[in-house]
């Protein structure tokens, strides 16, 4: 079982703005000035398409699908909430908060995956939208697949029952906790504030007020082979926690992680994250700043084999 995918699924953006619809508990998302609004759509777009030139160079194996122009979809730049694929040859489709992401949700795009991988499932948990309970794929679940782990924090968008089918059914154990920003608010997507590699851990502890679930969370952490890297509130509103280990064809563990994010961390952080990993930071602060998502919410892993 392989923790670090080879093989990362993006979408190039055709609609990308601000959505009204996401902004209700996603405090990491700006209302950009109506003399901005022309300017963001090409400005994500020049940002995806550096995005995949570093990811080429670096020879890290992506699929770039471009995402339909009709109906316009704002978030569509963040495929890993609506989808994931597991290596045992599973594509899970997942229920959505908001009523106009779930207009992301793409049969080409899965028909696709289909015909060049091996599925042996593809299992559609959206009926769950009609009981306003949901569970945004690798946006609320921080999945240790090697030590079949899923780690979420409770919230609006990551529902406790449906987790827990979820896991179950796939046979991880789940791990679930409370995390709260400094306004106590609960935080909305477990990657936000956490991030698991493969030898690694970065992690908001301060978030996590109950003194039982930080300590079982790191001990469960460390116990597992995790050096845990701690990162401040402040950290994590520079998109900190909101990384992602990927492998290249050669092999090598690269950490994708926004230009603010790598910004914001201290020079000990950085050193003992290269201790584990390549860092690779990539500027994306449009579709940061506006969409309230970074660089981790752009990638879908690919776990299924190759036909």
């Amino acid at each position: 079982m392989k923790q670090t995918a080879s093989t990362i699924l993006m979408i190039r953006p055709a609609s990308f703005g601000y959505n009204a619809e996401t902004a209700a508990n996603n405090v990491f998302q700006n209302l950009p000035g109506a003399e901005k609004l022309p300017l963001i759509k090409e400005k994500a777009i020049a940002e995806f398409d550096r995005f995949i030139e570093t990811l080429n160079k670096k020879n890290i194996e992506v699929l770039v699908i471009q995402d339909t122009p009709s109906p316009p979809k704002p978030d569509a730049v963040f495929p890993n909430n609506w989808f994931c694929t597991l290596s045992d040859g599973t594509i899970a489709v997942f229920p959505m908060y908001a009523p106009n992401r779930r207009i992301e949700k793409n049969n080409d795009l899965l028909q696709m995956l289909i015909e060049k991988y091996e599925v042996r499932d593809v299992e559609d948990w959206s009926e769950y939208e009609a009981e306003s309970l949901f569970l945004e794929g690798t946006g609320s679940m921080i999945i240790d697949h090697e030590n079949k782990i899923i780690y979420a924090c409770i919230s609006p968008r990551t529902n406790r029952s449906v987790l827990e089918k979820f896991a179950t059914a796939h046979g991880f154990r789940p791990f679930l906790f409370h995390s709260r920003d400094e306004q106590g608010t609960d935080v909305y997507h477990t990657n936000v504030i956490m991030h698991v590699g493969e030898t690694y851990a970065v992690i908001c502890l301060e978030s996590i007020p109950a003194g039982t679930e930080r300590i079982a969370l790191s001990q469960l952490l460390i116990s597992t082979g995790h050096e845990i890297i701690p990162i401040s509130f402040e950290q994590v509103r520079a998109f900190a926690g909101n990384m992602l280990q990927v492998k290249n064809k050669k092999g090598k563990a690269f950490t994708l992680l926004s230009r603010t994010a790598y910004m914001s961390l201290t020079k000990e952080q950085k050193t003992i994250l290269q201790h584990h990993t390549t860092l690779l930071p990539v500027d994306i602060q449009t579709i940061e700043t506006i969409g309230g998502g970074s660089v981790r919410c752009m990638m879908a892993e690919i776990f299924l084999e190759k036909k």
